[in-house]
C-alpha cells in the first residue's frame, strides 16, 4: 500500500494487482491525494496537473465503485481550484457526453454515475467560475434522468444539490426545472431517492423563493404524499424540508429588495393550518378528501401523520426559542386542536385517537422541552394551565345539565377529553423536567395548578382522570414537599365524593398515581398514611354492594389503592398484610361447588363486578409479589395458595359464562385471564402444581383462539429474538429520538398503540423508560404477550406426555387454518415455543424424550420460512436454542445439515435469510460447531453474501457470517483474510441505496477487529496488510451517508484504537467524532460518546487539542450547534448534555467529562472553572436577585454582605444559554472534582503565598488558591438555587472549601486566614437552608456545613460568628420537641435525618471547641488570637466553649437521647420484644429501619462529644435542670424510662453515672469489636477519641480498674482494631486507651495496697496480701490477665514493626545479628508508644506476678533499642531508642526491683539484661554490626544509674561495662566523644562511691591525656571546643566529688590545662572565634575555681611564673577588649545544641 502515496497513480503497481486489490489501491491513492493536494503547493499541482486529470478521468472510465467514485469527484473539484481552471471545460462536456452515452449496459451504468458525481463535485467546488455552462449541464442531467434507474435518480438528485450549493443564487434559472425533476423524485418507489430529492429541494429553497411563498401548498401537499409508505430516513430528511420551508416563509415576512414586492405574504395562521390539514387529512388533498370524508370512509395512515409530527417539530426548531416564547399561545391552541372534536375522522376510533395524542404531545415535548429555558418553560406551564381551566369549563357547563342522558352524550365532552388529556400529560412533563426549580410556580396562587390539575379529576372521561393522576404523580415526583398534601387532599375528596362514581375513579387514580410516585421521593411520606389508605380501601371494597350504580368503580378503586400500597415496600406493608390476605381470601369462592351456584345465580352485571373485582385483587397480589419479596415467607405463600385453585377454575369457565350472559363480559373476561397470567409468572410454579394442565390448555386456547384477528409481532417477538439480530429489521426497532411516535408505525392501522387508559392499574408500577408516561398495550394484546410468557413457564413444569400432546396440538392448529388467520395463529405458537425453549434453556433443563423433537422442530422450521422478517428472526433464536437445550453434537449437526441443504437448493429470499441466520444463530449458542462445518457455513454466505440481486439476502448472510467470526474466536484465522477482502469488495461495490447491507459489512468488520484483537499491532507484513484494510473499510464507511454505517464505522475505529492505538489517525478520528456529535440519529450520537469516551481514557488531552484545531480550521463542516471553536470540546458535550434526553447518552457524556476532568483539569485549571461557572452562573438570574433582597431586609446594617452577590458579570453573554438544572447540578459536582485533582498536584494549590509567586515567575502557571472567589460565588449561586438538588450539590462544594482552604493564610495580614474574607457569603449561602420550607435533607447538609465552618477557626471574633451560630441554635430550638413536632410532610425518618444531623454538627463544635481549649491552657498557642481580640477578650477558643456551653445543658440530654436510641438499634433481631413499642426518642417503631441509616451517620461524633461532656462534668455534677426523678430520662417523652414503671422510681446519680458510663463503654464496644468493612475512619478514630475522654477522669478510670473482666475484654477488643486496621491514627489512638486502662489498673492496685497497709496498721508486715496480678504465684492465666492481654497487643504492634523481635521468625530467641533500621515516622511513634504501656507493666503485678512478666518486658525493649539503634548525624538519638531507654528506666526503676519478695530474682534478670546489652556490642559470626554506640552506652549508664548498685558491681558485668567506656573514648568521632563525657560525668557524679570509684580510678588518667593533646593540637571547630568543654566539665566534677586530700593534685591538673588556653591581648584581637571562645571559656573556669580551692591555686601560681604571667595578661587584655568593645562570644554557644543534648540526656 505504500506505493499508492504519491501524487501520481503509480500505474505499473496498479496493473500488477488483482481486480479487488486493484479497487482497494485506487482508492487508497485517492484518500491520500486529497490530503496531498491540500498540502501541495500551488505551482506543484499544476506541473502536474494536466497528468494527474488524464489519470482521474482514466479512472472514470474503469467503472469506479461508489465510493471511488465519491472521492473521484471529490479530487477533481479540489484539483481544478488549487491548480488552473483552463482545462476544467473539456472535463466538463466529457462528463456530459459520458452521461448522454446511449449505452444502457449495467456494466457502463458505474460510469455514468460516477460522470454524474463528478459534475456534482465540479460545480460545488468552483461555483460561478464556470459560468454559463450549467444550463447545458442540469439540462443534460435532467434528461438523463427521465430513462434512468434509482440508483441513477439517486445520484443525480445529490449532485443537482451540488450544482445548485456551487452556483447559490447564479442558478436562478434551472430552479423551475430543478423543482419539477425533484418533485416526481420525492415520490419515488426508492426510498433512498425519496431522501435524495428532499436534500436537493431544501438546498433549492435557499434561493428558490418560490417554494415558500406562491408553491408553498403544492410543497406541503407534496411532501405529504411523499410521507405516504415512506421509511424512517424519509421521515426525517422531507420533514427537515417541509419543517425549513415553512419557517421561511414565515421569516422571510419582510422582504429587502423592492423587487420582491410581489411574494406572498404568509401568516403564521396559514402554515399552521397548511400543517394541520396534513395532519387530519393526510396526502389527499383539500378538495377530495371532502368526498371521503362525508363517507366516512378515508383514514389518514399513520406514516403520515408520523412525517407531519417531525415536521412541526422541525419548523418550530427552525423558528427558535424565543419564537416560540412569543407565539406560544397560538402554537398550544393550535396544537391542542389537532385532537378535538371538530376533526372526529383524527378521534373517532380509540386507536386513532391514541396515536393521534401521541403525536401531539411528541410535538409539545419536543419543542417547550426542548427549546424553551426554564423561565420561559414556567410561563408555558402557566399559558398550558390556562388551557386546561378553560375546557374544564365547557366540560362543568354540560356537567351541570340535569337530564343525565344528555349529559354523557354531549359532544363537547368528548371533543374536550383529548385536548385535555395532552394539556395535561405536557404539563406533568414540565413539571417532572423542571423538578423543584418549579417551586415558584406552584407557589403562585393566581396560576392555581394543583387547583386545575385536581378539578379535572372527575372528568367523565376515564382518559382525563388518568391523566391529571399521572400529572399529579409528575408533581409530587419533581417537588416531593407537595406529595404529602396532594395525598391527603385526594383522600379527603375521596372519601367525601364517595359517591360519585366519576369522583371514585378519578381520586383512586390520583391516590395511587401519588402511592407510585413514592419511591421516587428519597423523604418519603409520613408511615401513618399507610394505614389510612388500607382503611379506605376496606371501606371501598365492603360498601361496593350497597350501591349498584357505584359498585363497579368502588371495587375498582379500592383493589387499585390497595395494589399501590403495595409498591410502598416491605416495611409499610408488612402491617397490612394480615388485612390484605384477609381480603385476598374472601374474594373467591371457598370450593368449586360455590363456584357452580354462583354461575347460576348473578345476572351480567353482578358478573362484570365480580371479575373486576377477582382481576383487581389478582392484580394487588401481583403488585404485592413483586415489590414486597422480602415478605415473602412460607407462611405468607401457604396464606396466598387456597385462592389460586378456585381461580384457576374461574378461568376455565370463563368462556362459558361468557356466552351464558352475553358479550359486555368479553374485556373483563380477557382483563382477568391477563391479571391471573401476570401472577402465575411471578409466583413460583411449584405453588400452582395442581393446576398446571388446567392452565395449559386455557393457554393453548388464548394463543389460537378464533378471535383474534391481528398479527401483532412487533411487540411479541422482539424480547424473544436476540438484541443483534434485531438490526437486521426495520430500523424502527432501533432506540432513535423519535421512538414515541414512530412505535405506532409498528403495529399494523387496526392496533392502537399503549395508552394509560387500557391498564389503570399500571399508573403506580415502576415507570418503564425514564419519565415518561406508563404505556401499557391494550388488554387483548397484553394477554397474549403475558400467555406465551406463562407458556414457556408452564410447558416447562408438566409432565412430558403432557408437553409433547400441547406442541402436537398446536402444530395441528396452525395447519388447520388458513390465510391471514394462519400467520396470526403461527405467530403466537411460535412466539410460545421460543418462550419455552428460552425458558428451558435459561433454567439448564431439558427437552424430554426424542419424539418431542418433532414437532418442536417442525413449528421452528415453519416459522424460518415465514414472510415475516420478525418471526424468521424469532425462529432462527429458537432453532438455536432448541440445539442448545438437546445439547447432543449430532443433533446440532444434523440441524446445521438442513440449513446447508435448503440453502443449496432454494432461490426465494425468505428460505435463504432464514435459514443463513438460523447458521449464525447456531453457532452463537454452540461456538464453533466444528471445523468443517465452519468451513462449510463460511463458503455458503460468502456465496450469498454476493448476490447483488437481493440486497436482503446480503444483509442477512453477511449478519450471520458476522456471528460465525464472533462466535468462533482464535479459530477463524484461517478464513480472515479471504473474509476480509471480500467485505473490502462488498463496500466498495455495493450501490449507498442499499444501507442495510452496509451496515451488516459493518458488523463484519468489527467482529474480524475484534477476532484479530492484538496482533493487529504487529508489524508483519501480513498483519500490516490486513490492518490496513481494516483502516480502509472504516474509511468507505465514514464517507457512506447511512447514519448507521457511520457509527458502525466509529465503534470499528474504536475497537482498532483499543487494539492498535498507534496506527489510527487520531485527528481524523477525532474530527469524524466531533462532526457528528450533534448529528439528529441517536445511534450515531451514541457511538460517537462511546468512541469518545474511551478515547479520552488514554489521551484526554491530545483529543481536546483535536477538536478545538478542527473547529479554527473548518468553516462549514461542524455542527453549529456543537460550538467548539469557544468553548472547546468539554463545553460542547456540555451543551449537549444539556440538551440530551437518552439516558444512556447523557452517562456517557458524564463520563467522558469526568475522565478529561480528572486528567487535564489541573493543567486548564481556568477553563475548566469558566466552564462550570458559566453554567452555574447562566441559571443565577433570577435567583441572585432573590437573595439579596432578603439579606437587605434581615441585616440593614450588615451592608457587606450584599455588594458581593450583586456584581453580576454583565460584560458578556453566557455561552450556556438556560441550562437545565441537572446540568448545573453536574457543572457543581465538577467544581469538587477539580478541588480533589487539585489535592494530589501541586502544594501551591493551597498556598497562596506560594501560588502568586509561581504565578509571577510564568503568567501561565494557574493554582486554585487564586481562585478561591470563583469558588466561592459558584458554591454560593448553587447553594441558593430553586432547585433542592442543586442546593445540596453547592452545599457540598461549600463544604470542600471551607476544609481545603480553612488553614490557607493570608499573606497581606498576618494572623488572619484566607477564607475570613468570605464569611458574608457563606452565612448567605446557608441562611436559606433554614427557613421552614427547606427540606429536611437540605438542613442536613447545611448543618454540616454550619458545624465546619465554626470549627474551621476561620473566623476568630465571636460576633462575626453568631451569625452562623445563630443558625444552628435555631436548628436546635426547631428539634427540642423531639419527633413530635417536626414536619409531617414527609416519612418519620426524615425528621430524624433532621435532628440527627443538627446534633451531629453540635457534636463537631463541641469537640473542637474543648480541644482548642485544651491547647489554649498551654502557652503554645496564643499566635492563634490576634491582639485586637485578645483586648476584646473574645479570642475564639475560650468563647468557642463558651457558645456551645449556654446550650449544653439541652444538647447533652439530647446527645444522651440519641445514643440510647441508637444502642437499641443495634440490638440484635432476637431482642426486639424488648424494645419500646413506640419507638425511641427520635424515630417511630415503624420508620426504624429507615432510621438506622441516620444513626450510623452521626452516632460516632455525638458519642464522642457526650464523653467529652461527662468528663467535663467528671461524672460527679447532676444536671441543674435535671429533677431527682428523671436523671437519666432524655428530652422526650418517649424515654424508656417510662416503659419500666410510672417513674416512681428514683435512681440514685452513682446509678445514673454508671447507666451512662456503660452506655458508651457498650456502644464503642459493640462497634469496635464487630467493625464491618464500611465502617468510616471518622467513626472508629470518634470512638476511640470517647473512650480515651471517658479514661481521663478518675470515677470511670476506678470502673474499669475495678472490673478486671471489663478491661480485658477493652483490651481484646482493641487488640481486633489494631489487627484488621492498618491506620496509623487508629492504631495509635487504640494503644492510647490501652495506656489509660492500665493506668486505672495501676491506679486500682495501689489503692487497695494503701487501704490494706491502712487497716491492718503497721502490725504484722509479713501477713499482708498480695495485691496485683499474679497474686502469690506469679502465674498469669490467658484470657483471665489484664497484663497477659495487654503484652499481646504490645507483642503484635513490635512485631508488626519489627518483625525480627519474633523469636519464631529469627529462628532462636538469641540475639540474630541484622542491620538496625530506621523506621517510618509512624511505626516509630507506635513503638514508642507500645513502650510506654510496657514499661507501666510491672507496676500492675504483684512481685511474684512481675518475675514472670519481666523477662518478656526487657527482651522487648532491648530488642527495639537492639534493632534500631542507628547512627545518626549528630549524635542524635532515634525517637525509638529515645523510648526504650526511657521504658529501661521506667522499669529499672519500679519499687518490684526492690521489692523484698522480688529483689533476688529482679537482680538476676536486670543482670542479664545488662549482659545482652553488652553483647549486642560483640560481633556476632564474625561480622561487626553497626550500632550507634552511643545509644548502647547510654542504656548502659541507665542501668548503672538506675539500678540497685548489686545488679552492676559485680565485678565481671563492671570490668566489662568500664571496658565500653574505654573504647568508646578512643573513637574518633567527635560526637562520640561529647556524648561519652557527658554519660561519664552522670556516672561520676552518682552518689554511692560503690558504683562511681572504679569508674573513676579506670577512666580519668585517658581522659586528663586526651585533654592534654587537645593542649598540643589547638580545636579547629566547634565540636572539638565542646570536647574540650565537656571534658573539663568532668574533670571538674571529679574535683567536687574527690575526698579533701587528693583535692590538690586534681586542681593541679586541671589548671595548667586551662591556662595554656588563655590568650594576651595581641593574640585575642587576631584569634579564630573558636579560640576566641577557648580562651573566653577557660578565663571564667579559671575566675570560678581559683576562689574555690584559693591554698592550691596560689601554690599551683607560685610553682610555675609562666602560668601566672600568662593569666595576667589574659585578664589584662580582656578588660581591655571590654572598653574596645570586641564582641565576646559569651553568647554565640549554639542554644539549640545545648537545649537538644539536655532534652536527649533526660533519661539519666
Amino acid at each position: 500500500m505504500e506505493l499508492a502515496h504519491s501524487l501520481l497513480l503509480n500505474e505499473e503497481a496498479c496493473s500488477r494487482l488483482g481486480e479487488v486489490q486493484k479497487a482497494e489501491f485506487i482508492f487508497d491513492w485517492l484518500r491520500y491525494l486529497e490530503k496531498l493536494l491540500l498540502a501541495t503547493s500551488r505551482s506543484d499541482v499544476k506541473e502536474k496537473q494536466k497528468t494527474l486529470v488524464e489519470q482521474l478521468l482514466s479512472l472514470l472510465n474503469s467503472s469506479p465503485g461508489p465510493p471511488t467514485r465519491k472521492l473521484l469527484a471529490k479530487n477533481l473539484g479540489i484539483l481544478y481550484s488549487i491548480g488552473d481552471t483552463f482545462s476544467v471545460y473539456e472535463t466538463i462536456d466529457k462528463c456530459n457526453d459520458l452521461i448522454r452515452s446511449k449505452d444502457d449496459s449495467p456494466s457502463y451504468l458505474p460510469t455514468k454515475l460516477a460522470a454524474v458525481v463528478c459534475l456534482g463535485s465540479l460545480y460545488k467546488k468552483l461555483g460561478r467560475i464556470l459560468g454559463n455552462t450549467f444550463t447545458d449541464t442540469v439540462g443534460n442531467i435532467l434528461k438523463a434522468m427521465k430513462s434512468a434507474e434509482s440508483q441513477g435518480r439517486y445520484e443525480i438528485m445529490l449532485s443537482l444539490q451540488n450544482i445548485l450549493k456551487g452556483l447559490g443564487a447564479a442558478a436562478t434559472p434551472c430552479h423551475r426545472d430543478v423543482y419539477k425533476a425533484a418533485r416526481s423524485c420525492l415520490t419515488d418507489r426508492s426510498m433512498a431517492v425519496r431522501c435524495a430529492a428532499a436534500k436537493c429541494l431544501l438546498e433549492l429553497q435557499n434561493e428558490a423563493s418560490f417554494m415558500w411563498s406562491t408553491d408553498l401548498d403544492s410543497v406541503a401537499t407534496l411532501c405529504f404524499k411523499s410521507f405516504e409508505g415512506s421509511n424512517y430516513d424519509v421521515r426525517i430528511s422531507v420533514s427537515k424540508l417541509l419543517g425549513t420551508v415553512l419557517a421561511k416563509a414565515i421569516i422571510s415576512k419582510h422582504p429587502g429588495a423592492a423587487s420582491r414586492q410581489s411574494i406572498r405574504r404568509v401568516s403564521l395562521e396559514e402554515v399552521l393550518e397548511l400543517l394541520g390539514t396534513g395532519f387530519l387529512r393526510g396526502s389527499s388533498g383539500f378538495l377530495r378528501a371532502s368526498g371521503d370524508m362525508l363517507k366516512g370512509t378515508s383514514s389518514v395512515s399513520r406514516d403520515v401523520r408520523v412525517g407531519v409530527t417531525q415536521a412541526y417539530v422541525v419548523f418550530i426548531s427552525t423558528l427558535g426559542g424565543a419564537w416560540l416564547e412569543k407565539n406560544f399561545a397560538a402554537f398550544l391552541s393550535h396544537i391542542l386542536s389537532l385532537v378535538s372534536q371538530s376533526h372526529p375522522k383524527v378521534t373517532q376510533a380509540q386507536t386513532d385517537a391514541v396515536c393521534s395524542r401521541r403525536c401531539v404531545s411528541f410535538i409539545l415535548r419536543a419543542t417547550i422541552g426542548g427549546l424553551l429555558g426554564e423561565k420561559a418553560q414556567i410561563a408555558a406551564a402557566k399559558d398550558i394551565c390556562q388551557g386546561i381551566w378553560k375546557l374544564k369549563k365547557v366540560v362543568d357547563a354540560v356537567m351541570s345539565d340535569g337530564n343525565l342522558e344528555t349529559r354523557l352524550g354531549s359532544t363537547d365532552v368528548a371533543a374536550s377529553q383529548h385536548m385535555l388529556v395532552c394539556a395535561l400529560q405536557e404539563l406533568g412533563n414540565l413539571i417532572h423536567s423542571l423538578g423543584t426549580t418549579a417551586a415558584p410556580l406552584l407557589q403562585e396562587s393566581s396560576a392555581g395548578i394543583l387547583d386545575s390539575v385536581i378539578s379535572v379529576i372527575p372528568h367523565p372521561s376515564i382518559s382525563v382522570r388518568l391523566a391529571a393522576a399521572w400529572c399529579l404523580h409528575c408533581i409530587a415526583v419533581a417537588l416531593p414537599s407537595y406529595l404529602t398534601p396532594l395525598l391527603d387532599r385526594c383522600l379527603e375528596r375521596l372519601t367525601i365524593l364517595k359517591s360519585s362514581p366519576e369522583a371514585v375513579t378519578g381520586f383512586s387514580f390520583a391516590v395511587a398515581a401519588l402511592l407510585g410516585a413514592v419511591k421516587h421521593c428519597p423523604l418519603g411520606i409520613p408511615h401513618g398514611k399507610g394505614k389510612i389508605i388500607m382503611t379506605l380501601a376496606e371501606d371501598l371494597l365492603c360498601s361496593a354492594t350497597q350501591n349498584s350504580r357505584l359498585s363497579a368503580q368502588r371495587t375498582q378503586a379500592g383493589w387499585l389503592l390497595i395494589a399501590a400500597l403495595m409498591t410502598l415496600g416491605p416495611a409499610v406493608v408488612s402491617h397490612h398484610l394480615a388485612r390484605v390476605l384477609l381480603l385476598w381470601k374472601c374474594v373467591f369462592p371457598v370450593s368449586p361447588k360455590d363456584l357452580e351456584t354462583e354461575k347460576s345465580r348473578g345476572d351480567s352485571f353482578t358478573w362484570q363486578v365480580t371479575l373486576e373485582g377477582r382481576a383487581g385483587a389478582l392484580c394487588a397480589i401481583k403488585s404485592f409479589v413483586s415489590h414486597c419479596g422480602d415478605l415473602l415467607t412460607e407462611e405468607v405463600i401457604q396464606h396466598l395458595l387456597p385462592p389460586l385453585p378456585c381461580a384457576v377454575d374461574l378461568l376455565t369457565q370463563l368462556s362459558s359464562i361468557i356466552k351464558t350472559y352475553g358479550s359486555p363480559l368479553k374485556t373483563p373476561s380477557v382483563v382477568y385471564r391477563q391479571r391471573f397470567y401476570e401472577l402465575l409468572i411471578l409466583l413460583p410454579p411449584e405453588t400452582y402444581e395442581g393446576n398446571l394442565c388446567a392452565i395449559l390448555k386455557e393457554l393453548a386456547a388464548d394463543l389460537t383462539g378464533p378471535d383474534i384477528q391481528v398479527a401483532a409481532s412487533t411487540f411479541l417477538l422482539p424480547p424473544l429474538c436476540h438484541q443483534d439480530d434485531l438490526l437486521l429489521l426495520s430500523p424502527l426497532l432501533q432506540e432513535t429520538d423519535h421512538r414515541f411516535i414512530e412505535e405506532q408505525l409498528l403495529l399494523s392501522n387496526g392496533i392502537a398503540c399503549g395508552s394509560l387508559e387500557y391498564d389503570p392499574y399500571s399508573i403506580c408500577e415502576k415507570d418503564v423508560e425514564g419519565d415518561s408516561v406508563p404505556k401499557p398495550l391494550p388488554p387483548t394484546l397484553s394477554v397474549i404477550s403475558s400467555a406465551v410468557k406463562l407458556f414457556g413457564v408452564v410447558c416447562a413444569h408438566v409432565g412430558e406426555a403432557q408437553r409433547l400432546l400441547i406442541l402436537e396440538q398446536l402444530l395441528d392448529s396452525i395447519k388447520h387454518t388458513k390465510g391471514a388467520r394462519q400467520q396470526v395463529v403461527q405467530l403466537h405458537v411460535v412466539s410460545s415455543v421460543s418462550s419455552f425453549l428460552k425458558y428451558v434453556a435459561g433454567s439448564k433443563g431439558n427437552l424430554g424424550p426424542e419424539e418431542m423433537r418433532r414437532p418442536t422442530l417442525a413449528l421452528v422450521m415453519g416459522a424460518l420460512e415465514s414472510p415475516n422478517p420478525l418471526l424468521r428472526c424469532a425462529a432462527a433464536e429458537a432453532w438455536a436454542r432448541l440445539a442448545q437445550v438437546v445439547n447432543e453434537g449430532p443433533f446440532t449437526a444434523s440441524l446445521a445439515q438442513v440449513s446447508f441443504d435448503k440453502l443449496k437448493s432454494a432461490r426465494d429470499v425468505v428460505t435463504r435469510t432464514g435459514h443463513s441466520l438460523a447458521l449464525g444463530s447456531l453457532h452463537r449458542y454452540l461456538g464453533g460447531i466444528s471445523f468443517q462445518h465452519l468451513n462449510s457455513c463460511v463458503g455458503i454466505l460468502y456465496t450469498l453474501s454476493q448476490d447483488s440481486t437481493s440486497p436482503d439476502v446480503q444483509t442477512w448472510a453477511l449478519h450471520a457470517l458476522s456471528l460465525i467470526i464472533d462466535s468462533a474466536g482464535p479459530v477463524y484465522h484461517i478464513h480472515v483474510e479471504p473474509t476480509l477482502s471480500l467485505i473490502i469488495m462488498l463496500l466498495l461495490n455495493v450501490p449507498p441505496t442499499h444501507a442495510e447491507v452496509h451496515q451488516s459489512l459493518g458488523r463484519c468488520l468489527n467482529a474480524l477487529i475484534t477476532t484479530l484483537g492484538p496482533e493487529l499491532q504487529g508489524n508483519s507484513t501480513s498483519i500490516s496488510t490486513l490492518r490496513t484494510s481494516c483502516l480502509l473499510g472504516c474509511a468507505v464507511m465514514q464517507d457512506n451517508p447511512d447514519c448507521l454505517v457511520q457509527a458502525q464505522a466509529i465503534s470499528c475505529l474504536q475497537q482498532l484504537h483499543m487494539f492498535a492505538p498507534r496506527h489510527v489517525n487520531l485527528s481524523s478520528l477525532v474530527s469524524c467524532l466531533c462532526v457528528n456529535l450533534c448529528s439528529p440519529y441517536l445511534l450515531l450520537r451514541r457511538a460517537v460518546l462511546a468512541c469518545l469516551r474511551q478515547l479520552v481514557q488514554r489521551e484526554a488531552a491530545e483529543v481536546s487539542e483535536h477538536a478545538v484545531m478542527l473547529a479554527k480550521d473548518s468553516r462549514e463542516e461542524l455542527t453549529p450547534d456543537a460550538n467548539i471553536r469557544e468553548v472547546g470540546l468539554e463545553g460542547a458535550l456540555l451543551t449537549l448534555l444539556d440538551k440530551e434526553t437518552d439516558q444512556k447518552l447523557c452517562r456517557d457524556i458524564k463520563e467522558t467529562l469526568n475522565h478529561m476532568l480528572t486528567s487535564m483539569a489541573v493543567d486548564k485549571l481556568s477553563f475548566w472553572l469558566k466552564l462550570c461557572k458559566d453554567v452555574l452562573a447562566a441559571s443565577a438570574d433570577f435567583t441572585t436577585v432573590t437573595c439579596v433582597d432578603t439579606m437587605q431586609e434581615e441585616e440593614g446594617d450588615k451592608g457587606d454582605d450584599v455588594p458581593v452577590l450583586t456584581t453580576r458579570s454583565n460584560d458578556k453573554s453566557h455561552l450556556f444559554t438556560n441550562p437545565r438544572w441537572t446540568t448545573r447540578v453536574f457543572a457543581a459536582e465538577c467544581v469538587c472534582r477539580i478541588i480533589n485533582q487539585c489535592e494530589n498536584a501541586h502544594g501551591a494549590h493551597f498556598d497562596i503565598a506560594l501560588a502568586q509567586e509561581m504565578k509571577k515567575r510564568d503568567s501561565r502557571n494557574d493554582f486554585l488558591v487564586l481562585h478561591l472567589a470563583d469558588l466561592i460565588r459558584m458554591a454560593f449561586m448553587a447553594a441558593t438555587d430553586h432547585s433542592d438538588q442543586l442546593r445540596l450539590s453547592g452545599l457540598e462544594t461549600l463544604l470542600i472549601v471551607i476544609r481545603r482552604f480553612a488553614t490557607i493564610p493570608e499573606p497581606e495580614f498576618p494572623g488572619h486566614v484566607i477564607l475570613e474574607q468570605y464569611q458574608a457569603n457563606v452565612g448567605a449561602a446557608l441562611r436559606p437552608a433554614f427557613t421552614s420550607e427547606t427540606p429536611p435533607d437540605v438542613t442536613a447538609k447545611a448543618c454540616q456545613v454550619c458545624s465546619a465552618w465554626i470549627t474551621s477557626g476561620v473566623v476568630s471574633d465571636l460576633n462575626d460568628l453568631r451569625r452562623v451560630h445563630h443558625l444552628l441554635v435555631s436548628s436546635l430550638t426547631k428539634i427540642q420537641a423531639g419527633k413530635e413536632a417536626l414536619s409531617h410532610l414527609y416519612n418519620e425518618s426524615a425528621s430524624t435525618m433532621e435532628i440527627l444531623a443538627v446534633l451531629k454538627a453540635w457534636a463537631e463544635v463541641y469537640i473542637i471547641a474543648v480541644e482548642r481549649h485544651k491547647n489554649h491552657k498551654q502557652p503554645l498557642k496564643t499566635t492563634t488570637c490576634s491582639e485586637e481580640s485578645v483586648r476584646n477578650g473574645s479570642c475564639s477558643s475560650y468563647g468557642l466553649l463558651d457558645l456551645v456551653h449556654t446550650d449544653l445543658g439541652t444538647l447533652s440530654r439530647l446527645w444522651l437521647a440519641a445514643l440510647q436510641d441508637f444502642a437499641l438499634l443495634t440490638l440484635p433481631s432476637e431482642f426486639a420484644s424488648q424494645l419500646p413499642t413506640e419507638g425511641g426518642a427520635f424515630y417511630t417503631a415503624e420508620t426504624s429501619e429507615n432510621a438506622k441509616l441516620h444513626y450510623n451517620n452521626s452516632w460516632a461524633l455525638i458519642l464522642h462529644a457526650t464523653a467529652l461532656w461527662l468528663t467535663s462534668t467528671g461524672f460527679v455534677v447532676a444536671d441543674p435542670d435535671e429533677g431527682a426523678s428523671n436523671l437519666s430520662r432524655p428530652v422526650t417523652p418517649t424515654s424508656m424510662c417510662q416503659g419500666s414503671s410510672s417513674g416512681a422510681t428514683v435512681k440514685s446519680p452513682e446509678d445514673v453515672y454508671s447507666d451512662r458510663f456503660h452506655l458508651i463503654l457498650g456502644i464503642s464496644v459493640e462497634f469496635l469489636c464487630s467493625l464491618r468493612s464500611d465502617a468510616t475512619m471518622e467513626s472508629i478514630t470518634a470512638c476511640l477519641h470517647a473512650l480515651q475522654a471517658l479514661l481521663d477522669v478518675p470515677w470511670p478510670r476506678s470502673k474499669i480498674g475495678s472490673d478486671q473482666d471489663l478491661g480485658i475484654e477493652l483490651l481484646n477488643v482493641l487488640h481486633r482494631v489494631i489487627l484488621t486496621r492498618e491506620s496509623p491514627c487508629i492504631q495509635l489512638a487504640s494503644l492510647e486507651v490501652v495506656r489509660q486502662i492500665i493506668c486505672a489498673a495501676q491506679e486500682h492496685v495501689k489503692e487497695k495496697r494503701r487501704s490494706a497497709e491502712v487497716d491492718d496498721g503497721a502490725a504484722e508486715k509479713e501477713t499482708l496480701p498480695e495485691f496485683g496480678e499474679g497474686k502469690d504465684t506469679g502465674g498469669l492465666v490467658p484470657g483471665k490477665s489484664l497484663v497477659f492481654a495487654t503484652l499481646e497487643l504490645c507483642v503484635c504492634i513490635l512485631v508488626r514493626q519489627l518483625p525480627e523481635l519474633n523469636p519464631k521468625l529469627t529462628g532462636s530467641p538469641g540475639v540474630k545479628a541484622t542491620k538496625p533500621q530506621m523506621l517510618s515516622e509512624d511505626g516509630s511513634r507506635l513503638v514508642s508508644a507500645a513502650l510506654v504501656i510496657l514499661s507501666e507493666l510491672p507496676a500492675v503485678c504483684s512481685p511474684e506476678g512481675s518475675i514472670s512478666i519481666l523477662p518478656t518486658i526487657l527482651y522487648l525493649t532491648i530488642g527495639v533499642l537492639r534493632e534500631t539503634a542507628v547512627k545518626l548525624p549528630g549524635g542524635q538519638l532515634s525517637s525509638t531508642v529515645a523510648a526504650s531507654l526511657q521504658a529501661l528506666k521506667g522499669i529499672l526503676a519500679s519499687p518490684m526491683a526492690r521489692a523484698e519478695k522480688s529483689q533476688t530474682a529482679w537482680t538476676d534478670l536486670l543482670r542479664s539484661a545488662l549482659t545482652t546489652i553488652l553483647d549486642c556490642w560483640d560481633p556476632v559470626d564474625g561480622t561487626h554490626q553497626e550500632l550507634d554506640e552511643v545509644s548502647l552506652l547510654t542504656a548502659i549508664t541507665v542501668f548503672i544509674l538506675s539500678t540497685s548498685p548489686e545488679v552492676t558491681i559485680i565485678p565481671c558485668l563492671q570490668k566489662r561495662c568500664i571496658e565500653k567506656f574505654k573504647v568508646t573514648l578512643e573513637i574518633k568521632d567527635p560526637m562520640v566523644q561529647i556524648k561519652t563525657y557527658q554519660l561519664l560525668l552522670s556516672i561520676f557524679q552518682y552518689p554511692n562511691p560503690a558504683v562511681s570509684y572504679p569508674y573513676i580510678y579506670s577512666l580519668v588518667s585517658s581522659i586528663v591525656e586526651k585533654l592534654q593533646e587537645i593542649d598540643k593540637k589547638k580545636p579547629e571547630d566547634t565540636t572539638e571546643l565542646q570536647i574540650f568543654q565537656e571534658g573539663i566539665k568532668v574533670l571538674e566534677a571529679l574535683v567536687t566529688v574527690a575526698e579533701e586530700q587528693h583535692r590538690s593534685q586534681l586542681v593541679a591538673c586541671l589548671l595548667p590545662i586551662l591556662i595554656s588556653f588563655l590568650l594576651d591581648e595581641n593574640a585575642l584581637g587576631s584569634a579564630t572565634s573558636i579560640m576566641r571562645n577557648l580562651h573566653d571559656f577557660a578565663l571564667q573556669n579559671l575566675m570560678q575555681i581559683g576562689p574555690q580551692y584559693s591554698s592550691v591555686f596560689r601554690s599551683v601560681m607560685a610553682s610555675s611564673p609562666a602560668l601566672k604571667a600568662r593569666l595576667e595578661a589574659a585578664i589584662k587584655g580582656n578588660q581591655e577588649s571590654v572598653k574596645v568593645g570586641i564582641p565576646t562570644s559569651k553568647h554565640t554557644k549554639n542554644p539549640g545544641k545545648n537545649s537538644s543534648i539536655q532534652l536527649k540526656t533526660n533519661f539519666l
